[in-house]
């Protein structure tokens, strides 16, 4: 069964179908061909339950969120302001790709978003300022990564709810490996540019008047990531709350910023309903599929393949962050996601593993899977800003910043204290 359902799942993504569909179709399939119960009847409850919890209302404020700070024109003088702050360092555009991405990953929660973000903005002043095509690209797409990890972020409330862990102790572990890789992020690109430093482009210098003058545009999404993030530690707000006091604050930041007005507010509107959709879909499907998977003994077949490796806990570990490298080369991140922790989670958690610890690890494996090829959603989000140059220039300029995450993966499980300091601490 593991075989037969990994192969329609690789075979129903390969036809374009989108992935919410595949997932139901695969849960029709498994009713139909691995089990004599009738388990189609129970599609309406499985609907419902999948669907209501007041967690998963974050994800519509968040992705608002989001919306509202790319249209609202907040992301151009962000971008602007850390320009100035970073094109001191070897590289200094490429910084302000990154300090970008990770201010915008602590406020709109999606990886995509940011990595559309950060790459409308800085393209146009790329190709100006000379600057290498793959190295700018890559670090915009890995950038853009980091908004599922440093909180607030969805997939970190998605898999919260799937596992009925705390979301604010996940998004207090995933802050200090956000940061920590946003800075090897900025490391890697100075060596890089100092190695070849045509790869940097033109340098560019600017006085501290300007560079002081331009902290009014970081302090509003200061003062949003505090408010979001501090309601929900103070005690005052729950995640869903604190997601809606941040679409308040957001709106309020783009009116004093003229940036409001009624085709934007529609466009936000109209993007979080479809964003929100499919994201919902996907939920919903996997639901469904776990539903059967289960019921036609998947799980306890998987149990048992690893199991009868007769592997270590630290054996056992790495097969299965081998198999999420792998799976990841061909799934949508969201979708790797829910197919997979109702299984994979229990696992782990039986054989000792901290179930925060392991929901940062499986993060930055998700990551990882955003800018490798074939199905890397970052890769075609900032090849579609580019609107020139060829996809592979964008997949290789990743690489130095894969090779980060490689770098996080091992230190994740060689020291768990990086993602469970804070948690433990606080």
């Amino acid at each position: 069964m593991i075989f037969a359902v990994t192969a329609s799942l690789l075979g129903f993504l390969a036809l374009s179908i989108p992935v919410g569909i595949v997932l139901f179709l695969l849960g029709i399939g498994v009713d139909q061909f691995f089990t004599p119960f009738p388990l189609l009847r129970g599609l309406g409850q499985v609907v419902w339950s999948s669907s209501n919890s007041s967690t998963l209302i974050a994800i519509p404020f968040f992705v608002l969120l989001g919306e509202i700070l790319v249209r609202g024109g907040i992301a151009e003088k962000t971008y602007e302001a850390l320009d100035k702050w970073f094109s001191w360092l070897p590289g200094g555009l490429i910084h302000a790709n990154i300090g970008t991405a990770t201010m915008f990953s602590a406020t709109s929660g999606s990886s995509v978003a940011t990595a559309a973000t950060v790459a409308t903005v800085a393209m146009p002043q790329a190709e100006k300022l000379g600057y290498d095509p793959k190295l700018f690209s890559g670090a915009i797409a890995a950038g853009g990564t980091l908004g599922i990890m440093i909180p607030p972020s969805i997939n970190l409330i998605v898999y919260g709810f799937l596992t009925e862990t705390s979301i604010p102790r996940l998004f207090l572990a995933g802050l200090v490996p956000g940061l920590v890789m946003a800075v090897a992020f900025m490391l890697v690109t100075v060596v890089l540019c100092k190695i070849k430093p045509s790869l940097g482009g033109q340098s560019r210098s600017f006085t501290w008047a300007e560079r002081v003058g331009s902290l009014r545009h970081l302090i509003p999404i200061l003062i949003l990531f505090i408010a979001v993030i501090g309601s929900i530690y103070a005690g005052w707000a729950t995640p869903t709350e604190s997601a809606a006091i941040g679409v308040v604050i957001a709106m309020l930041i783009a009116a004093f910023n003229r940036g409001v007005s009624n085709d934007m507010i529609k466009l936000c509107l109209v993007g979080t309903v479809r964003i929100t959709a499919m994201i919902m879909l996907v939920i919903i499907g996997a639901y469904f599929l776990n539903f059967t998977l289960t019921a036609a003994g998947m799980g306890r077949e998987l149990k048992d393949l690893l199991t009868g490796l007769n592997f270590s806990p630290m054996g056992t570990l790495m097969v299965v962050v081998a198999l999420y490298i792998v799976l990841g080369f061909f799934i949508e991140t969201l979708s790797l996601m829910v197919a997979t922790i109702p299984i994979i989670v229990p696992i782990m958690t039986g054989m000792g593993f901290d179930k925060v610890w392991f929901g940062i690890l499986l993060i930055v494996l998700i990551e990882m899977a955003l800018i490798t090829p074939p199905v890397g959603l970052n890769l075609y989000v900032v090849q579609g800003a580019r609107k020139s140059g060829r996809l592979s220039e964008v997949m290789l300029g990743t690489i130095p910043f894969v090779l980060v995450m490689m770098a996080m993966i091992v230190g994740l499980i060689f020291l768990p204290q990086l993602a469970l300091f804070l948690p433990d601490y606080l």
